[in-house]
């Protein structure tokens, strides 16, 4: 289809925002919005010049930050035409510029840029027999025969560009779901963000009382079973008023782990994401936050894989539950 095929289409902008919540293909976004394109394309190349993956990953980060704010604007504003209008272009770019970085990260990863991107055989078996019960459904890994076979994988690199395309973010050993459940003991569990809603079967697996929530914002990419409740995270906290909240690589800059600190109820949060600030969580509000006292647990944050990640465990208390503890 060519750009004037779709200039001459007539779209309101709800009309444009169903149409790009059908996530259209970069080559689509591009001929149908090459302004915006232009705007994205000059800053891609921008964070591109350094050659540091840390700046292209930052790009996507904002991107993502951009996109959340504008949505969360247009949720509150009751999907009002004005604010649909206004919304529209950064929507349009912030999609533009994470799926051109996918391109990018894809390309860094495996040194290839055209064709199909697949695991040899035997990369292929090892991957699947170590990481996933079946399919591309994940399973509590043997950090002991991980650790083994790691070694002997030629295409490390492959892995987590082709499966965060899922929803992927990492993948957790048996003995991380083990220290976790032993954190959480038999307190009441909530796991918000919780995507198909893993760490919590594998929680509940160990005995921890989990209610997994998910706002099911990523249809496009994931299969929600029913177990995933769907309502955010301020409903989730409001009605359930857990006592421990479990988040798996909240997004970065996201708007909804604030209200976690303020809810009483809650005396443990665990965080699983990145050490790095730009690639998940949101650190301005950890930082800001006055209620609980944190440290990144290098012990929990090795279970985490592959290493490759640089995963950090962030590990929440409430202050007052520690001074009782004293």
């Amino acid at each position: 289809m060519s750009r004037s095929d779709f200039s001459s289409r007539p779209s309101g902008p709800k009309d444009e925002l169903g149409w790009l919540n059908t996530n259209p293909p970069l080559h689509e976004l591009m001929e149908r919005h090459p302004a915006e394109w232009d705007h994205v394309g000059t800053k891609l190349v921008s964070s591109l010049e350094g050659g540091r993956i840390q700046q292209l990953n930052g790009f996507v980060a904002e991107a993502k930050a951009l996109e959340n704010t504008w949505k969360d604007r247009i949720r509150k504003s009751q999907h009002n035409h004005k604010t649909l209008q206004s919304a529209l272009p950064f929507l349009i770019r912030s999609r533009m510029a994470i799926l051109a970085a996918d391109k990018c990260l894809l390309s860094a990863a495996t040194g290839i840029t055209t064709g199909n991107i697949r695991f040899n055989l035997f990369n292929g078996f090892l991957m699947q027999t170590l990481l996933f019960r079946r399919d591309l459904i994940r399973k509590p890994v043997s950090l002991g025969w991980f650790r083994f076979w790691w070694r002997f994988m030629t295409q490390k690199r492959i892995l987590m560009p082709l499966v965060q395309k899922q929803g992927i973010y990492c993948f957790y050993s048996r003995t991380l779901i083990k220290e976790l459940a032993a954190l959480i003991g038999n307190r009441s569990c909530l796991e918000v963000a919780a995507g198909d809603g893993t760490l919590s079967r594998f929680l509940a697996e160990e005995g921890v009382n989990i209610t997994a929530t998910d706002n099911h914002s990523w249809t496009h990419a994931i299969e929600y079973p029913d177990d995933v409740k769907n309502m955010g995270a301020k409903q989730a906290l409001q009605q359930y008023q857990p006592q421990v909240v479990v988040c798996s690589w909240p997004p970065p800059g996201n708007n909804f782990e604030r209200r976690i600190f303020s809810t009483k109820s809650v005396e443990l949060y665990l965080v699983i994401g990145s050490r790095y600030k730009f690639a998940s969580g949101n650190w301005q509000d950890y930082a800001s936050q006055g209620t609980c006292d944190y440290v990144i647990d290098p012990k929990l944050s090795g279970f985490v894989i592959p290493p490759e990640l640089e995963s950090a465990v962030l590990v929440f208390r409430k202050k007052s539950i520690c001074q009782t503890s004293k």
